[in-house]
């Protein structure tokens, strides 16, 4: 989409003083307005309960994140952005002030002005600040963008579900999940369904298992409170790393369009047995309760390791494990389908080391197959050996677009492919509310490790991450 065919826009940024705000979303607009990607015009309206002093100390907080998240930062690119952002403060009892502003700044944008509201606020803030912009006004002419969590079990799911409804429609809400604004997790789909190679392979009868693994070395970082509120479960499983395994268990769309992607992904999620709470282990590294703002008798979980299952004829009987964490040994964003052995005896048939594809969901996609070949010699004796694809060497030219970017390009275009509907999350909070019912003790492990001793064996045959091969070392 051209800059010419987009009509001016006001972005409404709720939590604007944040740490999401800072790191993902002041760069992304400045790398969609770096590379001409934002309308011609629009301005910036940042919001949120404290004030930074005026305008100008607002705008150097932006342009002092932006130094830090961007590598050579274009100072001509940055004063431009920076010169149409302003703050208003605001909270759900009172958004006179913000309405305001965004009046102001519309009237001199001229006619047929879109807003783009993004609420990065805690999920217990977003029903009374969706109240507030009802009241208002500033749902008229808006796309809603809601970060997760989506509420923070069923129940609460299904009351902000009514709360944004009562004020917008589905086709203005886009619930952002960032992986699935990453190019890796897309590519993942092109591979599969563009590929004779791969396509007619990826079901049970040829593969034997799969892994989606997202551990981090990063402890908190200073989000102690959104933790406490919420944990990894909630705050990686229901949302990320399930959206990951809808990518991989989807069935084919027919054709790449919101409608039916989401059909797709839908249909997936509602295949998807809900959670065995004997089958999941939730870990807290040692050390969590000493973070800032955690009680000191916490007992939120760190670290999930799960079995999931799709009751399909495609994936029956296929086991999907989903594990992430923090404080881990390494930051990976991997994914593993793990074939069968082969029906030939020839060379031992179930003695041999299993094939395996291993997609690393990177900013620029890495895809490599494990696979066993001879060993060179007089011998007939078996090797491992590994083929590649690095996207990034292969197609040097081609810039991939940052998550945030992609979807806010997308938001602005009105596509809601790559953006999670209601029906979708309503599924995922069914299928995980039986382990918040039943929710297994948080075991300690150690930082720098890779979780508790008791999820280390979930898989059979062990996780491909820190299993000891070179990969996991």
């Amino acid at each position: 989409m051209t800059t010419a065919a987009l009509p001016p826009c006001v972005f409404l940024l709720f939590g604007a003083r944040g740490d999401l705000a800072a790191r993902k979303l002041f760069p992304g607009l400045y790398r969609l307005a770096a590379a001409g990607r934002l309308p011609e015009d629009y301005a910036v309206i940042g919001s949120g309960r404290h004030s930074p002093g005026s305008d100008d100390d607002f705008r150097d907080e932006v342009r002092e994140g932006l130094r830090e998240s961007v590598d050579d930062l274009d100072e001509d690119v940055a004063r431009a952005l920076l010169d149409r952002v302003s703050f208003r403060t605001s909270d759900a009892d009172d958004g006179a002030d913000l309405a305001a502003r965004v009046r102001e700044v519309e009237e001199g944008l001229g006619d047929a002005v879109r807003r783009v509201v993004y609420l990065s606020v805690p999920p217990t803030a977003m029903s009374g600040m969706v109240g507030m912009l009802g009241r208002e006004g500033l749902a008229e002419r808006a796309r809603l963008v809601i970060e997760k969590p989506f509420g923070l079990d069923l129940q609460s799911f299904e009351e902000l579900d009514r709360d944004v409804h009562e004020v917008f429609e589905e086709e203005q809400v886009f619930r952002i999940d960032h992986f699935l604004g990453k190019e890796a997790v897309q590519n993942l789909l092109a591979l599969r369904f563009a590929n004779a190679l791969f396509e007619p392979a990826w079901d049970r009868r040829s593969i034997a298992s799969v892994q989606v693994d997202v551990p981090e070395t990063l402890a908190m970082e200073g989000r102690g409170s959104f933790y406490e509120s919420t944990g990894a479960l909630r705050d990686m499983v229901s949302t990320h790393l399930f959206q990951i395994l809808g990518a991989v268990a989807l069935e084919d769309p027919g054709e790449w369009s919101a409608d039916a992607v989401r059909r797709a992904r839908a249909a997936v999620f509602a295949d998807v047995r809900p959670l065995d709470p004997a089958r999941v282990v939730l870990g807290q590294y040692d050390g969590y309760r000493d973070e800032e703002d955690v009680d000191e008798d916490s007992d939120v979980e760190t670290f999930v390791a799960l079995e999931a299952w799709v009751d399909n004829d495609r994936w029956r009987d296929v086991p999907f494990h989903l594990r992430t964490g923090k404080a881990m040994a390494e930051t990976r964003r991997t994914v593993t389908l793990r074939f069968r052995a082969p029906d030939s005896t020839v060379f031992g048939g179930d003695g041999l080391r299993r094939d395996e594809l291993v997609l690393e969901l990177t900013d620029e996609a890495q895809i490599h197959v494990d696979l066993l070949g001879k060993r060179p010699g007089p011998e007939m004796e078996l090797a491992q050996a590994t083929m590649r694809l690095d996207l990034g060497e292969e197609l040097p030219h081609d810039e991939p677009l940052e998550a945030y970017e992609r979807l806010l390009l997308d938001v602005l275009a009105g596509d809601h492919t790559l953006f999670a509907h209601a029906d979708e999350t309503r599924r995922l909070w069914e299928v995980c509310q039986p382990v918040l019912d039943d929710r297994p003790a948080p075991l300690p492990y150690d930082q720098e490790s890779w979780g508790p001793a008791e999820a280390l064996d979930l898989p059979e045959g062990g996780w491909r991450l820190g299993s000891g091969d070179a990969d996991g070392e």
